[in-house]
């Protein structure tokens, strides 16, 4: 984890930056020892943004599956492509 001083932002941008892409971490910045911003590259928040929406969807499947949805097997799924493969053929 990378602690920097808000003031950070004005003479270590480029650092702090370089930090954010290189090593895919956030950048932690501190306003009187107190928690203020966290900076991060845009690919490690849009991974970070991906995952919450996948955790999301997931939780809601399951959700829906314990609230009695209708379900199928991986062996019903098997059989649901095949089939639609060999209708496209």
């Amino acid at each position: 984890m990378i602690i920097k001083p808000t003031s950070a932002l004005r003479t270590e941008l480029g650092e702090i930056t370089k930090i954010c892409k290189e090593r895919s971490e956030p950048v932690y910045l501190t306003k009187n020892g107190e928690g203020e911003l966290v900076v991060m590259s845009i690919a490690a928040f849009e991974r970070k943004e991906a995952m919450l929406n996948l955790r999301a969807k997931l939780l809601d499947a399951e959700q829906q599956r314990l609230s009695g949805a209708p379900t199928c097997t991986t062996d019903d799924l098997r059989k649901f492509v095949k089939d639609l493969h060999h209708e496209q053929v």
